[in-house]
């Protein structure tokens, strides 16, 4: 009797761990195929940071795309009151025409212009800053100017520095 129990126990055993293997085997073909896809999904898609909510959308090969000469630029040191341009010039490298939305800038007094035309692919556009540095003393670090277009991921960036030298006569945040 206890020899049937065993050799019962012994097929029962048997049994489970050849459909655990079984399940085991499955889930990591699933595992291979699920991650081939994202892998492949992965290649598609563009990651925008710049939302709330960030999602992956599915790249479109034929979408404009801003690409920038340069996306900081340094003023150097000016003097308090003075205003300054720059201009960004970027190329539409994508392959539909770019079309801008909006440009802002994370302080008033920093102004951003943008072209109101869409730009051509292999088109240059330009995007205008200019920095008033009135009251604004001291080292100016990453001004941010977002630029909003048809483009993946929409929001595109540059930046600008400067330090801004006091008055003469200035003694700090309280002038006599």
């Amino acid at each position: 009797m206890k020899k049937n129990i065993i050799i019962a126990a012994a097929a029962a055993l048997f049994f489970a761990t050849s459909c655990d293997q079984k399940a085991s085997t499955d889930a990591g073909t699933e595992q291979t195929a699920s991650a081939n896809a994202t892998s492949e999904v992965a290649h598609n898609t563009v990651h925008n940071p710049n939302t709330a909510n960030p999602q992956e959308i599915t790249a479109n090969a034929d979408a404009p795309v801003m690409t920038f000469k340069e996306t900081e630029y340094d003023f150097g040191s000016i003097k308090d009151g003075e205003v300054v341009r720059h201009t960004f010039v970027f190329t539409n490298t994508g392959k539909s025409p770019l079309v801008i939305e909006s440009a802002t800038s994370t302080c008033g007094c920093t102004v951003p212009e943008v072209p109101k035309e869409p730009v051509a692919p292999g088109a240059e556009g330009k995007l205008e800053v200019e920095f008033n540095s009135a009251g604004k003393g001291g080292q100016q670090v990453l001004k941010v100017i977002s630029v909003k277009a048809n483009t993946q991921p929409e929001i595109n960036q540059v930046n600008i520095k400067v330090n801004v030298k006091p008055s003469p006569g200035a003694n700090g945040p309280f002038r006599s």
